[in-house]
């Protein structure tokens, strides 16, 4: 309860720090910092004071832990690796939104102590998500999810229910055929001592069967052919949506 109690307070003392003069001036240095300093703001000052504030809370964090615990070890909480992770995650999660560190926290979380039991490829599945991500979603999970909100407000999200669904129908199948693959490929790398067979999602897939490669390798392509299918849909009404949203915005600004 004390950890929970200084989470809540220290987010809603970072939450109410974006509101005042200093956090809106980081936000923009942060997108644009020749014009800041145009302006005649000290950017690297401002970056100075953002690394005190930031190196305070952390301060917060690494006591918690201590506490959590019972011992700290400098060699596994300030490695590279694990700052790393800070980073990665928190580009996931969305860096330009308040709330996209949680996520990233949430998904760091998840990664660490559930996918790393899973599989031993999940370093992999983490290093996909983030070229996914890098490619097709830049402002991370907080951006996909702000974008879906703008579109739920002007009340145009219904006609994405049923696109979402074969989006994620056809994901699933994508992953479920990439992931057995992948399964497969490091067994034979690091297990072969143990036997041909995998367990995988329930079921044991024999590695020396060529009938298991071919079931995998079909999931993967019919779950690409039917995302695709779904995307190039969802990309024709996603912008429809969004020149009736401007246009709605332009009515509603000349009104």
């Amino acid at each position: 309860y004390l950890i929970a109690a200084y989470c809540f307070v220290c987010t809603a003392l970072m939450y109410a720090f974006t509101g005042t003069p200093l956090g809106r001036t980081l936000n923009a240095v942060r997108d644009n910092p020749e014009r800041v300093e145009f302006i005649g703001y000290n950017t690297q000052r401002v970056r100075y004071y953002a690394f005190i504030i930031a190196g305070f809370f952390a301060g917060i964090g690494g006591g918690l832990a201590a506490i959590n615990f019972e011992i700290v070890n400098a060699a596994d909480s300030l490695n590279g690796l694990r700052s790393g992770s800070y980073l990665l995650f928190t580009f996931l999660g969305g860096a330009t939104f308040f709330f996209g560190p949680i996520i990233g926290a949430a998904l760091l979380v998840f990664a660490l102590v559930l996918l790393s039991e899973l599989s031993k490829a999940w370093l992999l599945y983490v290093g996909l998500v983030f070229l996914l991500m890098v490619m097709f979603a830049p402002g991370g999970v907080a951006s996909l999810i702000m974008m879906n909100v703008r579109v739920a407000l002007f009340g145009k999200i219904k006609r994405f229910y049923l696109l979402y669904v074969g989006l994620f129908i056809g994901a699933a199948i994508v992953l479920a055929g990439a992931a057995a693959i992948v399964e497969m490929i490091y067994h034979m790398q690091l297990n072969a001592a143990l036997g041909p067979m995998v367990p995988f999602a329930g079921l044991q897939l024999d590695t020396s069967s060529v009938a298991s490669w071919v079931v995998a390798m079909a999931l993967l392509a019919v779950g690409l052919g039917v995302f695709e299918v779904f995307r190039r849909r969802f990309a024709k009404v996603w912008g429809q949506a969004q020149e009736e949203i401007e246009a709605e915005i332009k009515r509603r600004e000349t009104a």
